[in-house]
């Protein structure tokens, strides 16, 4: 079915936005006259039209038309074709699209012609019966059709859509509207976000809200947003993270916890970064970061199956396999496998400094071992771990909150999962040393006074907390919005965010 080509040029939306606005003015006259709404509010459908597909799409018409099925639908007019005295017309609900057969015989000569007159775009209500066209397409053949809403602005072109990218992501609804790959990628989004809360529960974890106001930003190396609260007279930030609430109600007694919420970090806008972000953060009393990892890559992978019906997946072009076990490296092992240094090139401080300049890096003279290593994996590893890879042994310095290794007290029981070049995860064996983290926020807070605007501030209440006593406790955050960029291959976190972040309309 298509629309009729038209004849001429096309007007531009001022002449159509003002042709429907004598219409609605037209309505609006007749409503006053008849006593009804130009904007009805009592129509209820009754079937959407995924429904109505998957229940009889295969029942040919000799069995489906005489059954006389009657059926109630609603939604947006999407498609229409004007013939002398019958109609056909695409509806689309949140489910889907149906067709509709709008006839002399079925509505009325007024009805008919009133079909006639509305627009792509208006919202309809429609009663009537189910039956397949010769060409095979299920269809209600309409009793009764209802203008519910008129609309005042145009649709873009059926060919072609919405062309400009950042207008798709300004006017997201009318990209929903439009775009079924789009509200797919949503669909997948919330059945993901879905999957993960059953699948923490199932596993006896206790869903929890923290707040987003925190009068001391923590859990996290970020430039935070910064608000005043009048009532309180006092300077407030947004969260660049839940952790350290968290962490107090595993000291609470709740030993295993998780939240999924909105973090903001006052940084960059990026294809991989939006200043408001969805994590999920989950704590696990006598866990460490082994138990971690397991637990994270059980996460994903369910929560790729049940998005997407399965844990192998295709990103631009290249298969991501969440099936198998994900690689663990650590940050020196994995200079040695993807930036091509020997084993003892990549345990030389010097090598490494000098492997960093030539690179057009200058690293900071006072940088021990582990953070030569850190910074060289930033600067040449990372982008490389396209399959599933946590990659362990960060460096203490760059680790404010993560439990040293007993073994090695230069590094810390954490990792970071990476998959796509992109980091997915970071996790960690939670410090639970109330006078080891008093030293390291110590640290971190002569670090922001020297003008570091990422160093944490020094949380007292949080150390209090330590000093009742934290059991043994592992904790992990996801990105969920980078997760939905996996799962629905999509090169932009704009596309995985329903509103993202934009630069005032000018």
């Amino acid at each position: 079915m298509s629309d009729e080509t038209p004849t001429s040029p096309a007007p531009d939306d001022n002449q159509l936005i003002a042709e429907r606005r004598e219409k609605l003015a037209a309505i609006r006259q007749r409503a006053r006259a008849t006593g009804s709404a130009a904007f009805p509010n009592d129509f209820k459908p009754t079937h959407q039209a995924a429904d109505l597909h998957h229940r009889h799409d295969s029942v040919p018409n000799e069995e489906l038309e005489p059954q006389g099925i009657a059926v109630s639908v609603a939604g947006r007019l999407m498609l229409k074709r004007v013939m002398g005295k019958a109609c056909f017309g695409t509806l689309q609900d949140g489910s889907g699209r149906i067709q509709l057969y709008v006839t002399l015989d079925g509505v009325g000569a007024d009805s008919l012609a009133e079909f006639k007159q509305w627009d792509l775009g208006d919202i309809l209500g429609c009663e009537g019966t189910l039956f397949r066209t010769k060409a095979g397409e299920l269809s209600v053949r309409a009793t009764r059709v209802r203008l519910l809403t008129k609309s005042l602005r145009p649709l873009p072109d059926k060919f072609h859509g919405m062309t400009d990218q950042e207008q798709k992501y300004r006017q997201r609804y009318v990209d929903l509207m439009t775009d079924e790959s789009s509200r797919a990628r949503f669909i997948a989004r919330s059945k993901a976000v879905s999957s993960i809360r059953n699948f923490m529960v199932e596993h006896g974890f206790l869903e929890v809200e923290t707040p987003m106001l925190h009068p001391i930003p923590g859990g996290a190396n970020a430039k935070p947003f910064t608000t005043h609260h009048n009532a309180l007279d006092q300077e407030m930030f947004l969260r660049i993270a839940p952790e350290l609430y968290l962490k107090r109600l595993v000291v609470g007694g709740f030993d295993r916890v998780f939240e999924i919420n909105r973090n903001f970090r006052n940084e960059g806008i990026s294809v991989r970064h939006n200043p408001e972000f969805t994590m999920m953060e989950f704590y696990a009393a006598y866990w460490n970061h082994h138990d971690l990892m397991d637990f994270t890559e059980a996460v994903l992978r369910h929560a790729a199956r049940q998005a997407t019906g399965s844990a192998t997946l295709s990103y631009a072009g290249k298969p991501v396999d969440l099936d198998k076990p994900f690689a663990r490296l650590t940050v020196r092992d994995s200079l040695v496998k993807h930036a091509g240094l020997s084993l003892e090139e990549a345990s030389d401080a010097q090598a490494l400094h000098t492997r960093l300049k030539t690179l057009g890096e200058e690293p900071p003279a006072h940088w021990t071992l582990a953070e030569l290593q850190f910074g060289l994996f930033e600067a040449v590893v990372e982008a490389q771990l396209w399959e599933p890879t946590f990659i362990v042994e960060y460096p203490v310095e760059v680790s404010p909150l993560a439990r040293a290794s007993d073994s090695n007290p230069a590094i810390t029981e954490r990792f970071e999962l990476f998959i796509t070049g992109r980091e997915f995860g970071n996790g960690f064996s939670e410090l639970n040393d109330a006078e080891d983290q008093a030293a390291r926020f110590a640290a971190q807070a002569k670090n922001k006074d020297a003008g570091d605007e990422e160093a944490m501030y020094y949380d007292a209440d949080f150390i209090r907390a330590l000093e009742y006593g934290m059991p043994p406790t592992g904790g992990c955050g996801i990105g969920i919005d980078r997760l939905i960029m996996l799962l629905t291959d999509s090169p932009s976190i704009r596309d995985v965010v329903l509103f993202p972040a934009l630069r005032r309309e000018s």
